[in-house]
């Protein structure tokens, strides 16, 4: 058996030094074939290097490296193009993914399980605000993309070489690969644990970065927000309707016309900004179906240390001839 890390990496050169050690203590025990494949997200700080160093002592850890930055999701994509294990494991750097639940995964998976997903419990280091939109994000996520969606669970996972090769099926330009794993319904073993705080550095994760995360996995995976469209349209002509009888009674009953020209301004608004929100979704979807038209690359590798280029390589350029070996970055 041979196991792959999948290790994204954006600008994380303070807690690298924290991470290799923490790996290399937890692999050393499996006593197993392993390879660390690193995905350098187009870090501007020194990264690269540090983990350049690091392959030229040992040929198990791999590098690529981004030409620019392509987003998390792309980064743990390009891994999994090019892991080679039997079973691949994706985490994060920062160690909020801890090592030392390898081995139980790796248990679970010799059970037969196609997925072992850790669930977090708790979340050291969070602030309340975090909390309480994560919380929010997972729910939002189980009632507008996919009810087998698990609460608390992100990329972190094991998967299988069956579940690694339904993954790669997926090409779509706009990726949430936690929604494509539930949408595969393979057989999951859920794993609690309690999230520490970072070992160093800062998230690379922002409130906006994750709203905008959150948009386009309900866009990738819904179309909830074009019903609620309808939804809002029939309820902006159900209000219309009902002013429409006011307005009649005001001119025929009452005689009184001029009274509601506050209330007409403000429906026209409402309606103008009913109208202006039913085509923003609406092109915001034409806009993502024009961009999977073009069926552009999903990355581009600069570089590669210490790796081979997969069989087959479907929407990814891999710019060198062939794959750079550490002597050639030395």
């Amino acid at each position: 058996m041979k196991l792959s890390l999948v290790i994204p990496v954006y600008n994380e050169e303070e807690v690298l030094p924290h991470t290799l050690p923490a790996l290399g203590s937890v692999l050393a025990l499996l006593n197993i074939d392993y390879e660390v494949l690193f995905v350098d997200d187009g870090s501007r700080d020194g990264s690269f290097d540090l983990l350049t160093r690091e392959a030229a002592l040992d040929r198990r850890i791999k590098i690529l490296r981004f030409s620019r930055n392509f987003g998390h999701q792309a980064a743990v994509t390009a891994g999994l193009d090019f892991a080679c294990g039997d079973a691949v494991i994706v985490m994060d750097a920062d160690l909020q993914d801890p090592p030392e639940l390898i081995p139980e995964m790796l248990r679970l998976y010799e059970e037969g399980y196609e997925v072992v997903s850790p669930q977090r419990i708790s979340r050291d280091g969070d602030t309340w605000f975090k909390r309480a939109t994560a919380r929010l994000f997972y729910r939002v996520m189980s009632g507008m993309v996919d009810r087998r969606m698990r609460e608390e669970v992100g990329d972190f996972r094991l998967l299988s070489r069956g579940a690694i090769s339904a993954m790669r099926q997926f090409r779509e330009q706009h990726r949430f690969l936690r929604g494509m794993i539930a949408w595969l319904g393979l057989r999951e073993a859920i794993l609690p644990f309690e999230r520490k705080a970072r070992a160093a550095g800062t998230t690379k994760y922002p409130f906006w970065k994750m709203a905008r995360f959150s948009w386009t996995a309900i866009t990738s995976f819904s179309a909830a927000p074009l019903h609620l469209t309808m939804g809002l349209g029939v309820a902006a002509c159900c209000l219309a309707f009902v002013y429409l009888m006011f307005a009649m009674v005001a001119a025929l009953v009452f005689k009184n016309v001029v009274s509601g020209w506050t209330s007409i301004v403000a429906l026209q608004c409402l309606f103008f900004g009913v109208t202006l929100i039913c085509v923003g979704l609406i092109g915001d979807y034409v806009a993502r179906i024009y961009e999977e038209s073009k069926g552009r690359p999903l990355y581009v590798i600069g570089a590669a240390v210490n790796a081979s280029q997969p069989v087959q390589l479907e929407r990814a350029i891999l710019l060198e001839p062939r794959p750079v070996t550490h002597e050639a970055v030395r």
